[in-house]
């Protein structure tokens, strides 16, 4: 019984202390279902990145579903351990029903510019709450993953304020060359809007980077199977005309949605931690 007694408390303890290092508190945004998951930093005398540091994180999904585990939570989860404070933010989209069922033909919907507008109130809230929360206002990011890396690609580009930098990983960029993900096109633009040649062009993150573009950190994968490594091509050319800083990797396997994953993907594309942990310190150097 004593036995017993002490592995209960013990694993009692072990879940306080995972809780207490994840996770500490979920805040709603305006929309009814979007939510920010909120992660302090739990190193922060870190020398590993500049003071002050946080970023906005947008799980992908192809515009239709979030996958809020690998390219979520473990995104979360790794940032916070190196010093970080993380929000995951929910973010509208489709939803799998409506995509499968076509629903947007009849009613709205979650579309274009809702999620961009959920990035715009969770950039200001973060911005707002800074000093509560110990991070600077000046040095909030975005990071996002597949049609998230398109959305956090898209705050740096269509918003103002900017966030301090962003980091596209294995985005969706185009909306309107062949190598298009057709699923994030439709689920952004809608069933109508998808055939339009100017909202198309208007949402090819290739063909508006800002003179002003805050710098950009870029992965991806050449084996991608679901997201064209062309598109990351695109967006490295067009940030190369324009004379944005940024720093862009292409890993040759990884494949896609490997997130913040120690067993998914590879060991060539999962060295995209640690080089982000490093271009980010070089970003400010103190």
């Amino acid at each position: 019984m004593h036995t017993y007694l002490r592995r209960l408390l013990y694993s009692i303890f072990v879940l306080i202390a995972t809780i207490s290092v994840t996770a500490q508190q979920k805040v709603r945004l305006s929309a009814k279902s979007v939510t920010l998951e909120i992660y302090k930093a739990d190193n922060v005398n870190s020398t590993t990145v500049p003071h002050g540091v946080s970023v906005i994180v947008c799980p992908g999904g192809s515009y239709c579903w979030h996958d809020y585990d690998t390219e979520g939570t473990m995104v979360a989860e790794w940032l916070q351990h190196n010093g970080i404070t993380a929000f995951v933010l929910n973010y509208r989209v489709q939803g799998v029903f409506d995509y499968i069922m076509h629903t947007r033909y009849i009613i709205r919907g979650n579309r274009h510019p809702d999620p961009l507008n959920d990035a715009e109130e969770a950039l200001q809230w973060v911005r707002s709450h800074a000093d509560s929360l110990c991070i600077d206002p000046a040095r909030v990011g975005i990071m996002g993953f597949s049609a998230g890396g398109h959305l956090a690609m898209s705050a740096a580009e269509f918003l103002t304020p900017k966030p301090a930098f962003a980091a596209p990983i294995y985005p969706v960029v185009t909306m309107t060359e062949s190598v298009t993900h057709k699923r994030s096109r439709r689920a952004l633009l809608g069933e109508y809007g998808k055939r339009r040649k100017v909202m198309r062009d208007s949402l090819s993150l290739e063909r508006h980077v800002p003179n002003d573009c805050p710098p950009i950190f870029l992965v991806n994968c050449k084996d991608d199977p679901v997201v064209k490594y062309q598109n990351s091509e695109l967006l490295d050319s067009a940030l190369t005309a324009k004379g944005i800083a940024h720093r862009y990797i292409q890993y040759q396997t990884g494949g896609h949605g490997f997130g913040a994953s120690d067993v998914k993907g590879t060991a060539e594309c999962r060295q995209w931690r640690s080089e982000f942990l490093s271009w980010l310190s070089a970003l400010w150097q103190e």
